[in-house]
């Protein structure tokens, strides 16, 4: 009798290949969606990891991007500015030559929900009213409690053009008629009818209103100066990185020319050259062609130097075997390989841009009134004793501040976004 075979020998072929075809048993446990999957060599990789291994290059940037808080934050309000940019007519209150020269540096006024400890239902503020100082025989503002006024929304208020296309007249606040305590009478005296959250100027202008028009001018200065710049750069940088040679050498000496410079010199050189008579809109682009020829420098640099490294990479040299011009292999296949870094530089370099154009304007060597930016309106600081009596007027600086902040973070998080080894 033959001895029989062990089961817990080596499991035969004809075993195996009938293990492999049976049918999965019932107490198999089902594999989670979550589970790791097997890929066509064999390997197993995890879900998250395939997810990274299909992605695309902006959408590895944009997951990057979302890791950095403060620049999130810094976009959000980078965003709301332009919006209170674009929609700067229907946002303010009033118009922004609307004057009232009895209201000569009135100040903030406050918006309140509860009058004598009672809830009213809606916001208001309260009257304002000019009285003597014995002191200082000067004429001061004083808060009417006796006297108040509903702030309203969606109400009726200056006319305007919206973009200077469309006209209307309605605007996100303003105040309706005057409610008076019963013990004070339809006497009460309340002769400023008005809501100034940021005070006033000089000319009793609304500062909150002029704030809301400068950002135009402000914000849309840094856009289209690196605009400008950004096409200085990239084709100034790219032809001397991807030619090489006596260009090269001639593009540097004069990006080191230009650097060597002191920012503020070149700048009332070149805002010297601006006509006295020329309009607004003229001084506006003079400005920013000036910011923006000054500015290109540190983009091409940076162009210059991807261009060298690359100019010699596999995926470049293809292209020229496959007869690719010079011009398509620059635009199609060198500088969309970074964009993304230009990008994050071209945000870092608008700062630069709405500072340069705030210190222009500042010392009076740019913009100038009627015109509105945050720079002209921060002229009028430059008088102590103005400050002493209104220091309001240095709020236009704390817009620039914010600004500022706001697209350096932006900038800050782009950068890190765009840099595949960060």
């Amino acid at each position: 009798m033959a001895a029989e075979q062990p089961t817990t020998g080596r499991i035969q072929a004809g075993d195996s290949r009938q293990a492999a075809n049976a049918e999965p048993t019932a107490s198999a446990a089902p594999k989670a969606p979550d589970e790791q999957e097997e890929n066509e060599t064999g390997a197993y990789l995890p879900v998250e990891e395939e997810r990274i291994y299909v992605a695309s290059p902006l959408q590895m940037m944009w997951w990057r991007f979302l890791k950095h808080k403060m620049a999130i934050v810094g976009g959000v309000i980078v965003i709301l500015l332009y919006l209170v940019a674009i929609f700067a007519e229907f946002l303010a209150p009033y118009n922004p030559e609307t004057y009232e020269v009895a209201l000569t540096y009135a100040p903030p006024q406050s918006v309140h929900l509860f009058h004598n400890g009672e809830f009213q239902g809606r916001p208001f503020v309260y009257g304002l009213t000019q009285a003597r100082n014995p002191d200082t025989l000067r004429m001061e503002f004083q808060i009417d409690e006796t006297v108040r006024y509903p702030v309203q929304f969606w109400t009726e208020g200056d006319p305007y053009k919206l973009w200077g296309l469309f006209p209307n007249s309605r605007h996100l606040f303003g105040i309706g008629e005057p409610i008076y305590d019963a013990s004070a009478g339809e006497s009460a005296e309340a002769p400023f009818s008005i809501i100034f959250l940021l005070g006033a100027d000089k000319l009793g202008r609304d500062m909150f209103t002029r704030i809301i028009y400068g950002s135009r001018i402000s914000l849309s200065i840094g856009l289209i100066g690196v605009a400008l710049s950004f096409i200085f750069g990239v084709v100034l940088g790219g032809i001397s990185g991807f030619y090489g040679g006596v260009v090269d050498v001639l593009i540097q000496r004069l990006i080191e020319f230009i650097r060597s410079v002191p920012s503020i010199p070149l700048w009332m050189a070149l805002s010297a050259a601006l006509p006295q008579d020329w309009s607004s809109v003229r001084v506006y682009f003079g400005i920013t062609i000036i910011l923006s020829l000054i500015g290109w420098t540190f983009l091409a640099r940076a162009v210059r130097g991807r261009f060298l490294s690359m100019r010699e990479d596999e995926f470049i040299l293809a292209a020229r075997f496959a007869g690719a011009g010079e011009m398509r292999i620059i635009l199609r296949h060198m500088v969309p390989s970074f964009f993304s870094h230009l990008i994050a530089s071209a945000t870092l370099a608008v700062p630069t841009m709405i500072l340069s154009e705030t210190s222009l304007s500042f010392l009076g060597l740019g913009l100038r009134p009627p015109a509105i930016s945050w720079g002209v309106l921060l002229q009028e600081a430059q008088n102590l004793r103005s400050v002493a009596l209104a220091p309001w007027l240095l709020i236009p600086g704390l817009f620039v501040i914010i600004t500022v902040l706001a697209l350096s973070f932006l900038g800050d998080g782009l950068r890190d976004a765009a840099d595949p080894y960060h």
